[in-house]
């Protein structure tokens, strides 16, 4: 009665741009929306709401964006607000978040830096993982 609007989970909003698997794409991406990746991209990747990366997607580069779902492999820098490591979900790169998830057996390689929301003193910095494998 009282509840704020539900916000709708990433990996269940509208995808705008979708890369299937099989493509390649050499170069930087700049996307205003949703975005699902299930190829091949070599190139820095930058969407102003939020990626989901597949299990059969990879990312040579850095990735700018509000929120990720990360269930293939990133070879680059992350800077989000939200990212979640599923147990398929393979990362070699620094990260900057203030929320992190991490399924049983995803994978992190690098440096991680979290930070709480500087728009909101309240927030707090939130890590859910069950165990991280290497």
């Amino acid at each position: 009665m009282f509840s704020k609007k539900n916000k709708i989970e990433l990996d269940q909003q509208a995808i705008a741009t979708f890369i299937s698997e099989g493509c390649v794409f050499d170069g930087s991406i700049k996307a205003p929306a949703f975005v699902r990746i299930e190829g091949q991209i070599n190139g820095d990747v930058t969407v102003d709401e939020g990626l989901i990366l597949g299990e059969k997607g990879t990312i040579t580069g850095n990735i700018v964006t509000k929120e990720i779902i990360v269930y293939g492999a990133v070879n680059g820098n992350i800077s989000t607000h939200s990212l979640e490591i599923k147990a398929t979900g393979r990362i070699t790169g620094d990260i900057k978040t203030q929320v992190l998830q991490v399924e049983t057996g995803g994978m992190h390689n690098g440096k991680l830096s979290m930070s709480a929301n500087t728009a909101n003193s309240h927030s707090t910095k939130q890590i859910k993982a069950e165990a991280v494998t290497a």
